[in-house]
């Protein structure tokens, strides 16, 4: 495990801000800097840079005093949110040295370097590299190693850089105080009130009055530090199932070789799709900028695949969508192909002596393509729903989800129109009373006269529909909350009584869908029509 801690991280990002990453060199010709926050009614420090903290002050110090000893220094407001965006940016950061990477309060990382560390020359190699590029960054760090998270954390904070080497946590652990077990201030006093000022004097301790008195914290710490307890860390990221990276010597800012890399990775993440049988549903790019920023593009399959062309084809579209908006700053130094989401995909046997053609392929490549440039829901597919009437019989999905929906075949009796209007349109019907078909029609200011008529076909909605409340205004409820439930409940007003459809076909061989609704012998409800579809 590898602990990072940024003493001076609220301080750092103001300075950035101000001078760039020079600000190391830049920032002596200013005063030292604090960042304040209120405490019930005082101004205390909950921040300050390395040259405050030489003049003697300290976090929790109240402001007031602060400003008396030394009347010179600055002092700024504290912006916890940009804090945490900005140890959000360097956990993303921290991706290139490994995907398990975790937050530890509001100053610090864990990283679990596990199987990592001998791609960069082995743990003390790797540190050296993360401080030197931080360095560079304009942020000072600090981080150590070891076989446990409490371990790395003590050290980091009170010893400074160190790998500790495996089976001697106690040793290193032993003179530091009760503070480096990750205890809250209480207990640290408590402690030291009764003596027990280091770690090893509080391991020489009986351990049932130390619970008795300090509590079970005391002793899960101590265990977790030495490693007699597992400590599980969430990572912020999801393990990917595979991945491929390609460092680079000198960074890249084109996008055309930003595409040569991503086809060398997909290569390698063919191979090794192919030998696990399945194939890519998810894929995600990482590109990793010289000056900490970490791109992220992500690109969704409709059916897995694994050849390596169509990798690459998808994600030429999502760069050739981004266009401009993709900033390279100084350069990628690192390009990483990870596979979010796998499916089974088996082997198949090709034909050597004709080209075979797969429409359905071709046709999930062309969905995949259109996606990755405008969106993952450009492309939609009506899918079945559950329901009697027409309307709602139907509805869109993402071609993606459409595809693992089972399509139900309609019944044969039950031929619809091929093109069906959004919402039924009312005309105008001349038609033989009481349950005849209509002789006339008039849609749209044009008359129609039919020739012929085949139905009714009787629909009714779904029982459950007749026992819905009436609409009513809710207290308090919005006018835009109170105009979209209107016409929800005018919509569901409209399905609720029965339909007596009829295939009509006009004198120029056109076919309608009509229906009745309501009938003529009943006064409460009498009878409206509509057009509802035009057959082909």
């Amino acid at each position: 495990m590898l602990s990072l801690w940024f003493p001076y991280l609220s301080t750092d990002r103001i300075w950035r801000q101000r001078l760039g990453r020079a600000w190391l060199t830049a920032c002596s010709a200013f005063p030292p800097l604090l960042v304040s926050h209120r405490d019930g009614n005082a101004q205390r420090i909950a921040a300050l840079d390395h040259r405050a903290e030489m003049l003697k002050l300290k976090r929790g110090m109240g402001v007031a005093d602060a400003r008396a000893m030394h009347p010179s220094i600055e002092i700024v407001e504290a912006d916890p949110e940009a804090d945490r965006r900005l140890l959000e940016g360097l956990a993303d950061w921290c991706d290139r040295y490994t995907p398990l990477v975790a937050l530890d309060g509001t100053d610090g990382l864990f990283l679990d370097i596990t199987g990592c560390s001998h791609l960069f020359g082995g743990e003390e190699p790797l540190v050296a590299d993360m401080l030197r590029r931080f360095s560079e960054q304009g942020l000072e760090a600090s981080a150590a190693v070891a076989a446990t998270a409490g371990t790395a954390w003590a050290i980091t904070r009170f010893r400074g850089n160190i790998v500790v080497p495996d089976g001697v946590e106690c040793d290193w652990l032993s003179p530091l105080p009760p503070a480096a077990l990750r205890l809250d201030g209480k207990t640290c006093t408590a402690l030291d009130s009764v003596g027990l000022r280091t770690i090893e004097a509080v391991m020489a301790a009986p351990r049932a009055p130390l619970v008795r008195r300090f509590g079970k914290a005391l002793v899960l710490r101590l265990d977790q530090a030495l490693g007699r307890i597992d400590e599980a860390l969430s990572p912020r990221m999801p393990l990917p199932e595979l991945s491929a990276e390609r460092p680079l010597a000198e960074p890249v800012m084109m996008v055309e070789d930003i595409e040569r890399i991503i086809l060398l990775l997909a290569i390698a993440l063919q191979e090794a799709l192919e030998r696990r049988g399945v194939g890519a549903l998810g894929l995600r790019l990482f590109l990793f900028r010289v000056d900490g920023a970490v791109s992220r593009l992500s690109v969704h399959l409709s059916q897995p695949a694994r050849a390596a062309d169509r990798m690459a084809k998808l994600f030429h579209e999502r760069l050739a969508a981004l266009g401009d908006s993709l900033d390279a700053g100084c350069g990628f130094d690192l390009v990483r192909l990870a596979v979010e989401s796998v499916a089974p995909l088996a082997a198949r046997q090709v034909d050597l002596g004709h080209a075979e053609r797969d429409d359905d392929t071709d046709l999930a490549m062309f969905v995949d393509r259109v996606c990755a440039r405008l969106g993952r829901n450009a492309v939609r597919r009506p899918v079945p729903v559950a329901s009697h009437m027409p309307e709602r019989a139907v509805a869109f999905s993402s071609f993606a989800n459409a595809a693992k929906i089972v399509e139900a075949a309609l019944p044969a009796w039950a031929e619809r129109p091929m093109r069906l209007l959004r919402q039924p349109e009312h005309v105008e019907v001349v038609a033989e009373v009481p349950e005849g078909p209509p002789l006339q029609f008039r849609w749209r200011r044009a008359h129609y006269r039919i020739a012929r008529a085949e139905g009714p076909e009787r629909i009714s909605p779904e029982w459950w529909l007749a026992s819905l409340p009436p609409f009513e205004k809710k207290d308090g409820e919005t006018d835009p909350d109170h105009e979209k439930r209107r016409k929800q409940a005018a919509a569901l007003k409209t399905t609720r009584s029965v339909r007596d459809y009829f295939q009509v076909e006009d004198t120029d061989g056109r076919r309608y869908w009509l229906y009745r609704q309501g009938s003529y012998g009943n006064a409460d409800s009498p009878p409206r029509w509509f057009l509802h579809g035009i057959f082909a």
